[in-house]
């Protein structure tokens, strides 16, 4: 497994890590999976044997318990792994749970702590931007917790630009720590990452950590031209909270990821995963299992390479146009603000 540096920090990640949003399957999120601990820790072992050690979670994720089973597949090999976790969104009733305020965030940890099972965590995560709660109170509060052993690296999850470029200048001007990963949206069939988020990244390393690298199940191989939607899916029970793709521009890629597929050998899924390995600020893709059949499958995206044809090819076909102002800086003035691919 090739292992790279998590943005600017001295953190090595390796190039896929596992998703635990399938571990639990409680509320809404049990249509991703319902994975048990005994399921989890064979899971985790397919994992550590092919190299990959990092796991990420968060708190909302089937209530909690998404947190715990990974916590009980961990037992004894927590020196192992890395364990990616997050809150911001709503967890609990009370006019407090919700948010990065130091009241939260202080909660939140200490409560991801406890489901975890452990007494630190490799990369604590922001999952979404609090715009009520001024960016000094929620750095000072992430030193706080750096400082005091609970946190090693922080980063954010669904971030805007000008989100992330207001939080690093308050870093930099207290002194606190800066968010060295992006948990980001990314994919062949949603590309708006590449429009201002990679060159920020690119500029101020921040690295990025991709969920749903398969455009939220769209590029499995089961979605086709003129072929029926798969009876087993997660996709008509989230779509609703899952980035929107047209249908037909999923269908113009993945004729394109086809053709690809014929010149490789290679999957659907594992083409698309490729594709995202090579481009600029990626520290890690987010895979997701609701079994082993499904694991080792996205395992075998890594060990080879596309080549520059393929990947243009993959390129032309996810090609959409560009909301302004970037198609203006693509247009009339690339060779003073080059695009970042």
């Amino acid at each position: 497994m090739e292992h790279r540096r998590l943005g600017r920090s001295g953190l090595m990640v390796p190039a896929l890590s596992l998703g635990t949003g399938t571990f639990g399957g409680v509320g809404r999120l049990a249509a991703w999976g319902t994975t048990d601990a005994t399921e989890a820790r064979r899971l985790l072992d397919i994992c550590l044997e092919a190299g990959v050690s990092m796991f990420d979670t968060a708190d909302v994720y089937s209530l909690g318990e998404s947190e715990r089973v990974l916590g009980e597949a961990i037992k004894g090999r927590r020196d192992k792994v890395l364990v990616s976790t997050k809150a911001t969104f709503r967890f609990g009733d009370g006019p407090n749970d919700i948010g990065s305020s130091r009241q939260h965030l202080l909660a939140a940890v200490d409560g991801s702590l406890g489901r975890l099972g452990t007494d630190y965590i490799d990369l604590f995560q922001l999952h979404a931007f609090d715009a009520f709660t001024p960016p000094e109170e929620v750095l000072s509060t992430l030193d706080t917790l750096v400082r005091a052993g609970k946190i090693r690296y922080v980063g954010v999850s669904n971030f805007s630009g000008w989100h992330l470029m207001k939080s690093l200048g308050v870093a930099d001007k207290h002194g606190f720590p800066r968010y060295v990963a992006n948990q980001t949206y990314y994919s062949l069939v949603g590309r708006d990452y590449e429009w201002e988020l990679m060159p920020l990244g690119l500029d101020q390393g921040l690295g990025a950590v991709v969920w749903s690298p398969l455009g939220w199940g769209r590029l499995t191989g089961k979605i086709r031209r003129g072929q029926p939607k798969p009876e087993v899916s997660r996709l008509p029970q989230t779509a609703d909270f899952g980035p929107p793709v047209p249908d037909e521009h999923v269908y113009r890629v993945v004729e394109a990821i086809d053709e690809v597929a014929k010149e490789t050998g290679k999957s659907v899924s594992q083409i698309a995963l490729n594709w995202l390995l090579q481009r600029p600020t990626v520290s890690t893709l987010i895979i997701g299992a609701r079994n082993e059949t499904q694991l080792r499958e996205n395992l075998g995206a890594v060990g080879w390479s596309l080549t520059k044809d393929q990947i243009e090819a993959l390129d032309a076909a996810s090609k959409v146009t560009l909301p302004y102002p970037y198609w203006h800086q693509r247009g009339t003035f690339s060779d003073r603000n080059p695009p970042p691919v």
